[in-house]
């Protein structure tokens, strides 16, 4: 958990993910227009950590999700990507670790999936998520506002809460952020 903040929310028929768009090292911001959120197929990955570690290990993940798909005819489903990802998190977690955290995002035929996972490889789906600093200044916004039947508009108010509140509380500015969201006509960018 470093000075970063992404988090995600699953409504009845989408998931919109956020995340800060600063890569640092230590103290030193790098880069303040970095996307942490991967597409990959048609699903949203956004993953957080030092940023040599989320680039190596997003690009071994996304090349084979697409190796699967190329082999197979067949796309992942959410749930199988995220299991795949945690899979290979764990293999490597005794070989040379990634130190990345992930929120794993799509829709599948049983409807939204948003998946937690840690740099240990623990794996939870959820239905409001966070990862970093922010997650200390976001999870209780999203545990208020959270609901089962959440709209599009309304989740994507929620994320604006939550960037202002972390905007209003964190010391540290985190500049812009970046906003997906993936519903039945695939993943998109919008502006907050």
């Amino acid at each position: 958990m470093g000075t970063e903040a992404m988090f995600a929310v699953a409504g009845k028929d989408f998931v919109i993910i956020a995340a800060d768009s600063q890569a640092a090292f230590s103290i030193i911001r790098i880069k303040h227009d970095a996307d942490k959120i991967w597409q990959v197929g048609q699903m949203l990955f956004a993953c957080s950590g030092p940023p040599a570690d989320t680039a190596n290990f997003m690009e071994f993940i996304e090349k084979n999700i697409k190796l699967h798909e190329l082999r197979t005819g067949l796309p992942l489903s959410t749930k199988a990507a995220a299991s795949f990802t945690r899979n290979e998190l764990a293999t490597a977690l005794r070989k040379g670790p990634f130190q990345t955290d992930l929120l794993i995002a799509g829709i599948d035929a049983d409807g939204p999936g948003l998946y937690f996972m840690d740099y240990l490889a623990s794996m939870e789906k959820v239905n409001k998520a966070a990862h970093g600093h922010g997650a200390m200044f976001t999870l209780g916004l999203l545990d208020r506002y959270w609901k089962p039947d959440l709209t599009e508009a309304e989740g994507i108010e929620l994320m604006r809460k939550c960037i202002k509140e972390l905007e209003t509380r964190y010391i540290v500015d985190l500049g812009k952020y970046k906003c997906k969201i993936v519903d039945k006509n695939g993943p998109r960018e919008i502006v907050l």
